[in-house]
């Protein structure tokens, strides 16, 4: 009976888990990316796969998405909760050191672009959870729960 409460329980509250990436490269420029299916400029990342774990989703979708590789430690920078996709999806969020890819990568559906820009010279439309996470960062907010 157990395994089968356990089984309904998360098929009903099905907790979701993703990763967003705040690279920065050697300069202090941090790398974003523009979605093909949501406005605004993000920050890079995604869903964490079944037997993954979420360092290794991080370093995968901030390669996926820009090309850029993850160099040394992820510093766990804060795991928020996002009311916004059905009120049990969590966003662990991690800061880095990164190359940047030599070539930038293929635009496609998902990514139409990404790009390095200096923390004083960030797009006019980046999102508001983005511009959150950099504020915290940067020492201009503390951290927060929400995503």
């Amino acid at each position: 009976m157990l395994p089968f409460v356990s089984l309904f329980r998360r098929l009903r509250h099905g907790l979701t888990l993703g990763v967003r990436v705040m690279a920065f490269d050697e300069t202090g420029r941090i790398m974003l990316v523009r979605h093909g299916y949501t406005p605004g400029w993000h920050l890079p990342g995604g869903g964490v796969d079944a037997g993954e774990t979420a360092p290794q989703a991080a370093r995968r979708e901030l390669l996926e998405e820009t090309g850029a590789v993850v160099e040394g430690a992820l510093v766990l920078h804060g795991l928020f909760f996002n009311p916004k996709l059905g009120g049990r999806d969590h966003v662990l969020c991690y800061r880095c050191t990164c190359t940047p890819p030599s070539v930038p990568p293929p635009k496609g559906l998902e990514i139409r672009e990404a790009g390095l820009f200096a923390l004083d010279a960030l797009p006019q439309d980046i999102t508001p959870a983005t511009r959150r996470r950099l504020a915290e960062v940067t020492g201009a907010h503390a951290p927060a729960d929400l995503w």
